[in-house]
C-alpha cells in the first residue's frame, strides 16, 4: 500500500460529489438549522455542572436519524458507518479524528424525541420551510394508507386477548424486561393483494389474503407537489376511513377536493367533508353481488388517475427508505414513521428544487 498523500480524502470527496452525493444535497438544500430549536427543547442535556463530556450538537444527532431513515439501518449500523463513510462525514461535519456519537447515544436521542412528543413539531417546522419556498398545499388533496410492517410477535391465543384488552401478561407483572419486548400496540391483519395470473392467462376468481403484523401509515398529501402535509399512525388492524375525521384533512389547501379509494367512502365522511367545506372525488363502492355500473367504472377511472399519485409516495419511502418498524410500541412507532414522513419531504424538496433549476 502506498503511502497517503495530503489531499487523498479531498480528492476522493471530490470523486463523491461528481457521482452524485445525495447527502451532499442535503447539506445545499435543506436548512437544518431551522430544527435547532424544536431540538434543543426535545434532547435538553442536563446542566454540567456536575461535570462531564459536552453532549453532542442537537442537530447533528438529528442529521444522524435522517441518515438511519434514509438507509434503514440500526444504530450499531450507523455508528459503524458514521466512522467508515466519508459522505457521511462530510454531511455531518466530522473529520477522520475525534469523538463521534455511538448508538447508545443515537438511541438516547430517538427516547428523548419519543417522550417529548418533537417528531410532530419538527414535521411542522420543515413544512413551514417548504411553505416558505413557495410549495403551499394546492389543487387538492389525496388520502390513503399503508401497512408497515414490525418485528412479529409469537403469542398464543390467551396472550393475544390480554394484549388487545390492555392487560399486562399472567406471569409477567414480575418481568418488566421480558414484558418491555411485547408490543401491545401492533395487530395482526389481512393484507389482499391481486393473484397472478395462471398459465393460460387468466385471473383467479379470488385475490390472495395475505397475514400482516405490524402498524399503519395514513398520510394527506397534496395533489400539486405531492407533499405530505398531514399524517397519524396506527396499529395494522385500525379502520382506513375513520382516520379521515380525525384531522387528517388540510384546512389550508387553496382547493377543497379530496381524493381517496373506496375504504374512505361512508356517509359519515361524506357528510363530514360536507359540512367542512371539501368537495369528495372518494371512488364509489360497488353493491354486494351485483355488477359495477359502467358510468361509476368510468367515474372511477378518472379518479385512479389523480388517487394513484399517492402511491408513489409509500414506493418511494419502502423501496428507497426500506420503511420499517424495529421499534417496540405506537409511540416509538410514531416517532419512527413520522421521522420517514419528514425524510420523504426532504427527498422530495430536492426533486422539486432540481426541477425548477432545469426549467
Amino acid at each position: 500500500m502506498k503511502q497517503p498523500g495530503f489531499f487523498d480524502v479531498d480528492e476522493r470527496l471530490a470523486r463523491l460529489s461528481g457521482l452524485g452525493d445525495q447527502l451532499e444535497a442535503f447539506s445545499r438544500t435543506v436548512g437544518f438549522e431551522a430544527f435547532r430549536p424544536d431540538l434543543e427543547k426535545a434532547l435538553a442535556y442536563s446542566g454540567r455542572s456536575k461535570g462531564g463530556r459536552p453532549p453532542f450538537d442537537p442537530v447533528l444527532m438529528f442529521k444522524i436519524l435522517v441518515i438511519q431513515t434514509l438507509n434503514n439501518l440500526s444504530d450499531e449500523r450507523t455508528e459503524y458507518l458514521i466512522n467508515d463513510c466519508l459522505s457521511f462525514m462530510r454531511f455531518l461535519g466530522l473529520g477522520l479524528s475525534g469523538r463521534e456519537s455511538d448508538a447508545k447515544t443515537v438511541w438516547l436521542c430517538q427516547k428523548c424525541l419519543t417522550e417529548t412528543g418533537a417528531i410532530q413539531k419538527l414535521f411542522e417546522r420543515f413544512d413551514a420551510t417548504l411553505r416558505n419556498a413557495g410549495y403551499l398545499p394546492m389543487s387538492g388533496q389525496i388520502l390513503d394508507a399503508t401497512l408497515v410492517a414490525a418485528p412479529k410477535q409469537r403469542n398464543t391465543n390467551g396472550e393475544k386477548a390480554d394484549l388487545r384488552e390492555g392487560r399486562i401478561l399472567e406471569g409477567w407483572e414480575d418481568k418488566p424486561v421480558k414484558l418491555s419486548h411485547k408490543d401491545s400496540h401492533a395487530r395482526w391483519t389481512l393484507k389482499f393483494t391481486k393473484a397472478k395470473r395462471q398459465e393460460d392467462g387468466t385471473l383467479p376468481a379470488t385475490d390472495l389474503a395475505l397475514p400482516f403484523f405490524g402498524y399503519k401509515s395514513h398520510v394527506s398529501i397534496n395533489r400539486k407537489f405531492r407533499l405530505i402535509r398531514k399524517w397519524k399512525t396506527t396499529d395494522a388492524a385500525a379502520s382506513d376511513g375513520a382516520r379521515l375525521r380525525e384531522g387528517l384533512l388540510d384546512k389550508t389547501n387553496t382547493a377543497s377536493t379530496v381524493w381517496a379509494d373506496t375504504a374512505y367512502r361512508s356517509k359519515a365522511n361524506e357528510d363530514f367533508m360536507d359540512k367542512e367545506g371539501f368537495v369528495s372525488k372518494v371512488h364509489r363502492k360497488k353493491s354486494h353481488l351485483k355488477p359495477m355500473p359502467p358510468h361509476i367504472q368510468r367515474s372511477n377511472a378518472g379518479k385512479s388517475v389523480i388517487r394513484s399519485r399517492v402511491e408513489h409516495v409509500f414506493a418511494d419511502q419502502k423501496s428507497q427508505m426500506g420503511l420499517f418498524v424495529r421499534t417496540v410500541g405506537i409511540t416509538r412507532a410514531t416517532m419512527r414513521i413520522g421521522l420517514a414522513n419528514i425524510v420523504y419531504n426532504m427527498r422530495r424538496f430536492l426533486f422539486l428544487e432540481r426541477l425548477n433549476a432545469s426549467a
